[in-house]
């Protein structure tokens, strides 16, 4: 058994020292900022994504949900994290890919892994700035059949995204915010 605490903190200890990145940068949503939170260098760590995957599932523990992912890239690691953190403690969680756009070739599929079609779904990111993507991906999950439940981040930078997933009526969570990561 892990103790949920200390992960949390280890986790924070290792974005606050790898991911806070100070200088000037463009965001997605085409906004300069002092600093950029590159939680793909968390994500992808051998170290932090186990802590990603049980931070992220204790978060969320109140909710029924039996899929999760969202829009390509930032999403993926988030949710496989999630996906082999549920089965390391004996359950069962699916994972689900959102392309940008549908598939030109093939099944011509916009969402990849095991239909959403009629499940619950939680739509991750591994940091919010507007919230376009993971509106993207919840309405693109909304579209094939799937329930979203909410809408969960590792770290949400106080720009909007809260106040744009509250005006589409979805519950949102967050594990860090700016003042977590010593960015307030």
């Amino acid at each position: 058994m892990t103790d949920i605490a200390a992960d949390r903190a280890r986790l924070l200890e290792i974005v606050r020292a790898r991911a806070v990145v100070h200088g000037r940068v463009t965001l997605s949503s085409g906004t300069e900022a002092d600093y950029y939170v590159d939680l793909r260098r968390i994500t992808l760590d051998g170290e932090a994504s186990p802590l990603v995957g049980r931070v992220m599932l204790d978060l969320v523990a109140d909710l029924e949900f039996d899929a999760v992912g969202g829009l390509t890239l930032g999403a993926d690691p988030v949710a496989t994290a999630m996906l082999h953190a549920r089965a390391a403690a004996g359950g069962r969680l699916d994972a689900f890919v959102v392309r940008k756009a549908g598939k030109a070739h093939g099944l011509q599929q916009r969402i990849e892994g095991p239909s959403v079609e009629g499940r619950r779904v939680l739509v991750v990111e591994d940091t919010s700035t507007t919230g376009a993507s993971p509106l993207d991906a919840a309405q693109a999950v909304q579209e094939a059949g799937a329930t979203v439940v909410a809408v969960a981040t590792i770290a949400d930078r106080a720009t909007g995204a809260a106040e744009r997933f509250a005006e589409a009526g979805l519950e949102y969570r967050h594990v860090f915010g700016l003042a977590d990561l010593g960015l307030a």
